[in-house]
């Protein structure tokens, strides 16, 4: 299994998302790939950049996919809000 952390957070290089485009391609319908990131799907054709190659990386990321979308409060937020109340 292939993990990226924070997936989409800036808008990738012509080197780096020709590179990530190679490797979907390599891993598509054979291998698990797993992204996490804090930008929603709709925006990862943007930060992706290039149209064409955009469109060949999305295809290849949502074609089979199972999304988990989370809501509400992030736990770091929450943690940090308890350890404000006891004093820590």
């Amino acid at each position: 299994m292939l993990i990226v952390d924070e997936w989409a957070m800036a808008p990738l290089a012509d080197a780096e998302r020709r590179a990530f485009l190679e490797i979907c391609d390599e891993r598509y319908q054979t291998r698990a790939t797993l992204l996490t990131s804090q930008m929603p799907v709709p925006t990862w054709h943007g930060q992706i950049g290039d149209p064409t190659v955009a469109d060949s990386i999305m295809d290849r990321l949502v074609h089979a996919a199972h999304r988990l979308e989370l809501e509400g409060e992030s736990i770091r937020k929450q943690r940090a809000g308890k350890g404000q109340k006891d004093g820590k």
